[in-house]
């Protein structure tokens, strides 16, 4: 069956194919810029912060494979990706109002704590059944030549989400809105920096709903080379032959994705501890309600942001590369450099250049692996790749939250800043590992016609 090559869209329907992704992202950053605040502020010790992030990439391990199979198999009158969004988006919001919250039910310090895992689990649950949904209409939808465009625009509003998110509490103590609680509370402006998020996530869900038009099953049967014939329905699609027939690249690329994503694992971890011994005099024995630790916690967010914007600015740069290997290489060693950094700097202004240097490596994370993956898989099986692939993602998360505390004991147990120089450590391997990447698809100048040549799987 002759596959038709995928027509150009303009700039604004690329747009909006990803610009829900720009409130999931406020979601994602507010969750990895304020739960370890909100873990020690409701009484955990530094030891065991990391093992507070276990369950949320577990489920999602869990989850996005099953998430991603479904929805290659769903065609209803809302499509077949938007539906997901739309469950995940409803979840993120009931767990977004109620997370912060943890601290006010009057529990014991071990049931807040126990509530605040559970919560989280499903905070990230969600925004990834959110988030999954995004990725899979660009590969259902894009053409070849513009999925390297079309992940730089998902890219750019991930960023310009993370950048709203991460200063949200900043901005909220700025105008006078209390930093600081009695007790296990959360302060005021971390709450309502997530009830902020939640709204902004249902206008952003209403939006795609109305903008976005998925391609009804026909049509996407003869963009993507699918021939729904009783023999090619009784084809092996199973998780495990998925996973057999994988291409090479899923499996080289994931090697990377373990490096990069366990070390920003601990970035999220140990950040705001880190912040604070830095650049705010403070140590683990005044405990986290001083206000210090929480001046510096809003700090991370502030640093994140900076994060966020040298994501959006190396994003825009990333596409004028002509190698790709080298520059998701280059992307990921100036990051590791970046982290590596914070422990030479005591001075909250001058870790806005280490934090710069790690946005090249976040930008390079959200954009290169999906767009060498899409291109090298086929249209059939696309989600339930996807919902694979996010294993890379979720396992190294679950390996160093597992391992997080023996490390960081291993590296002193008093100096958080340590953990992120082991997550620069992490990316300089990472971007080694790029290099055993070969890419399955004929390049477009070989390729007149534009459409690329799939591996057999």
């Amino acid at each position: 069956m002759g596959t038709k090559t995928k027509p150009d869209l303009g700039f604004w329907s690329l747009w909006n194919l990803s610009f829900g992704f720009f409130s999931v992202q406020i979601a994602y950053a507010l969750q990895s810029a304020n739960i370890s605040r909100i873990f020690a502020t409701l009484g955990a010790d530094p030891h065991s912060l990391s093992y507070f992030w276990i369950l949320p990439p577990l489920a999602g391990l869990i989850i996005q494979p099953i998430v991603g199979s479904l929805s290659d198999r769903t065609w209803n009158r809302f499509g077949r990706r938007l539906p997901y969004l739309l469950f995940g988006a409803i979840l993120a919001v009931i767990v977004m109002a109620l997370l912060p919250n943890a601290g006010a039910f009057h529990l014991a310090i071990s049931g807040a704590l126990i509530f605040g895992a559970c919560a989280l689990m499903f905070l990230d649950l969600s925004i990834n059944i959110s988030m999954q949904p995004f990725k899979m209409l660009v590969g259902d939808m894009v053409n070849e030549k513009q999925k390297g465009l079309a992940y730089s625009i998902q890219s750019f509003l991930c960023n310009a989400g993370s950048v709203v998110g991460f200063i949200f509490p900043f901005v909220l103590a700025a105008i006078g809105i209390s930093n600081v609680a009695d007790g296990n509370k959360v302060p005021d402006t971390v709450t309502f920096s997530f009830y902020g998020g939640a709204l902004i996530l249902i206008a952003c869900v209403i939006y795609t709903f109305v903008k976005v038009k998925e391609m009804p099953p026909k049509q996407y049967a003869e963009y993507h080379g699918i021939d729904n014939t009783p023999t090619d329905k009784k084809e092996k699609s199973d998780f495990i032959s998925l996973l057999i027939k994988a291409p090479k690249v899923f499996w080289t690329v994931g090697l990377v994705q373990f490096f990069c994503w366990a070390a920003f694992m601990y970035m999220w971890t140990y950040n705001a501890g880190a912040v604070a011994e830095q650049a705010y005099g403070w140590n683990h024995t005044q405990g986290t309600q001083v206000a210090n630790y929480q001046e510096a916690a809003n700090w991370n967010g502030i640093l994140f942001a900076i994060q966020a914007v040298g994501s959006v600015i190396w994003a825009a740069i990333l596409p004028r590369f002509k190698n790709r290997r080298m520059a998701y290489s280059l992307s990921l060693l100036i990051g590791g450099i970046g982290f590596i950094s914070t422990i030479f700097l005591h001075d909250k202004w001058l870790l806005f250049i280490s934090y710069f240097l790690v946005g090249t490596a976040w930008a390079a994370m959200l954009a290169m692996p999906f767009t060498i993956l899409t291109n090298s898989i086929s249209g059939k099986h696309m989600g339930a790749y996807l919902g694979l692939f996010n294993g890379t993602i979720t396992i190294p998360q679950i390996v160093a939250a597992v391992l997080g505390g023996t490390l960081f004991s291993m590296l002193g147990g008093t100096n958080q800043t340590n953990m992120i120089v082991l997550a620069g450590i992490l990316l300089i391997i990472g971007a080694a590992c790029v290099f055993a990447i070969k890419e399955t698809y004929a390049e477009a100048q070989t390729n007149t016609d534009k459409t690329p040549v799939l591996e057999d799987i």
